[in-house]
């Protein structure tokens, strides 16, 4: 578990900060991170509409980015549904 945590943080910090701040993810680098590392689990991850949807579900603050933590909450969700425990 700890080389998927490790994992996880590397893809975040990969992926934020191409464009603002190097701690969030802009709506486009969240795009970027779903669509390359999340295609199966994250349907329509190339249809905009959809990705401004989950943003602003997980975007606790309404600032427009993803912290870490704010992103955690999709993990968790993807990772309970993969696991059947709903």
């Amino acid at each position: 578990m700890e080389a998927a945590i490790s994992t996880l943080v590397s893809q975040f910090k990969a992926c934020a900060g191409k464009d603002g701040s190097a701690s969030t993810l802009s709506k486009e680098e969240f795009q970027n991170l779903v669509s390359t590392h999340l295609p199966n689990f994250v349907k329509l991850s190339s249809d905009p509409g959809a990705i401004d949807h989950l943003m602003s579900s997980l975007d606790d603050n309404s600032d427009g980015e993803l912290t870490f933590s704010e992103f955690w909450q999709l993990l968790g969700k993807l990772a309970r549904e993969q696991g059947g425990l709903h």
